[in-house]
């Protein structure tokens, strides 16, 4: 579906069967005044703004404070890893613990969807020529997966229901700055995450370029840019990471909003990836 300049909600189904890189390659020419409106019935669920990526590209310790408050240094070139496509569901799809976890961390980030392949790309200002769109993202992470199980980070970031996007698709004349964005999380109301994609090691283009260079970026591909300081991990003991029943809020100004329950594994239908 498409948001109108009014709030209305307008009906892509009749240009394409989903929003798929075939049509984000084409995104700029779609006709909105021709589609039909959508009624906001209580029962309409957001999945994410776009099918199913073919990868999900991570960029860690993106943020000075964040690389600060893990006491580690900061990187010289970008932390790359990724996550399983199927962690990606809606913005308002239940996050589900992995069974007996203690460990699950929150991380707002800056979300960018590819409209064209890039590789090997080495101009930054091309790179951004290459973006449909951005999404609001939330990298959810088991930390002992992550980082005391031996391995990757992958296997501690691609649970089901581990990767929110939404609500929207927002395109770059609509965002404006990618270098200018606030970032912010809450959880059961209490403020957790507040910064500015301003302060990123690494901006989005170069973080494209570099990404290309290690693997062909693909119409719908995925990439998350990193989250500010302020993740439970960070914390002095106890660290605050989400308990079943926890209510996180995450806000990007135009990029919109998310609103998703932390449930026990047993106790959640939600679907794991949808769009």
């Amino acid at each position: 579906m498409v948001v109108a300049g009014d709030g209305s909600l307008l009906d892509l189904s009749t240009v394409t069967p989903d929003i798929d890189a075939a049509f984000l390659g084409r995104l700029d020419t779609v006709d909105t005044a021709a589609l039909p409106r959508l009624s906001r019935g209580e029962d309409l669920r957001f999945g994410a703004p776009f099918t199913r990526p073919g990868k999900v590209v991570g960029i860690g310790l993106n943020y000075r404070d964040h690389a600060a408050e893990a006491r580690v240094p900061l990187p010289a070139e970008p932390v790359v890893f990724l996550k399983a496509p199927t962690a990606v569901c809606g913005h308002t799809d239940d996050i589900r613990l992995l069974p007996q976890s203690v460990t699950t961390d929150y991380e707002v980030e800056l979300g960018v969807v590819l409209g064209a392949p890039l590789t090997h790309e080495r101009d930054h200002d091309r790179a951004l020529e290459a973006v449909a769109g951005y999404v609001l993202a939330h990298d959810v992470s088991d930390r002992a997966l992550q980082l005391e199980r031996g391995g990757t980070w992958t296997k501690g970031k691609s649970a089901d229901t581990f990767c929110p996007v939404g609500p929207w698709l927002v395109t770059p004349e609509e965002l404006g700055d990618p270098a200018d964005v606030r970032l912010r999380l809450s959880v059961n109301g209490s403020p957790r995450q507040d910064g500015s994609t301003g302060d990123m090691l690494f901006s989005v283009g170069e973080l494209l370029c570099y990404v290309s260079g290690l693997m062909t970026l693909e119409p719908g591909d995925l990439v998350i840019t990193g989250t500010p300081a302020g993740v439970a991990m960070g914390q002095p003991e106890p660290r605050p990471y989400l308990r079943h029943g926890d209510v996180v809020v995450v806000d990007g100004g135009v990029l919109g909003s998310h609103r998703s329950r932390v449930v026990d594994h047993a106790r959640s239908a939600t679907p794991a990836a949808a769009s």
